[in-house]
Parts: C-alpha cells; structure tokens; sequence
C-alpha cells in the first residue's frame, strides 16, 4: 500500500513543499485495525486503495489513491461507489474528507462528486480543506 500511495501522491510534493500525510503513513497499523482497504488487479498487483477511519456520526475517507499507471480508467470512481456503500452499511449519511489545501485540482474532484466544503484550518503543519458529503 505505502508503495502505491508514495508513487500516487509523489507529484504533490513539489507544491506542498513536502510529504502528504499519507505518504507517511503507518498501513500495516491501518490494515490491523480494518480500515485499509485494496483493489487488486488479476495479477495481485495493487490498483487502488482507501483508508476508512469510523466517526461517530460519519464516515472519514483518510485516503484514496490510484495507482498512477490505472488512472483515468474510471477505478477512482468505483472506489467511491464502495465508499458511499460502505457508509450506509455502516449506518451512516455522511462522508468526511479533508485535503491539502494546495491540491485544487483535488478539491474541485471532490466538488464534482457532490462534496461541500465545511472549514479550512491548520492541522499539524498542513493547512487542510475539510469537506463533507451527505448520502440520499
């Protein structure tokens, strides 16, 4: 999973300045606790993944990421329909997500797909946008 996520996120750096976040993530500790989740192609090769973390009253999407060579081939949005589908079978209509303040490109996707934006605010050294989604 960390191969894939340093691969997915690593055209972000530059512009940030940094590592993401989930560049530094622990996932074996994400996959121990069940929040970790995979697409695997035939092969066993890793196509996409999302980290899940359950709130009380919503869902968070810590993270999505598609392998860079499986882009545009429309896994994003299938992931997304697990996501949403995971939050109702969980009891929830709502979706949280927060997203670095300098991925617009990001954050007019997560526009698209029916988030709003709540807040913006400072967590750690990163200056987030959080967003939300409510489910029909």
């Amino acid at each position: 999973m960390l191969a894939l996520v340093r691969t997915a996120y690593a055209r972000w750096v530059p512009l940030i300045g940094r590592e993401p976040a989930p560049m530094t993530d622990d996932y074996a500790a994400r996959i121990a606790a069940g929040q970790g989740f995979v697409l695997e192609a035939p092969d066993g090769r890793i196509l996409g993944l999302v980290v899940l973390e359950e709130e009380p009253e919503a869902l968070l999407l810590d993270n999505i990421a598609i392998a860079p060579e499986a882009q545009g081939q429309g896994l994003g949005h299938g992931l997304m329909d697990f996501i949403e589908a995971e939050a109702r079978r969980r009891g929830h209509r709502l979706i949280r997500i927060f997203i670095n303040a300098a991925m617009e490109a990001n954050i007019r996707l997560y526009e698209s797909l029916g988030f709003v934006e709540t807040h913006r605010a400072m967590q750690g050294a990163f200056r987030r946008v959080n967003m939300e989604k409510r489910l029909p």
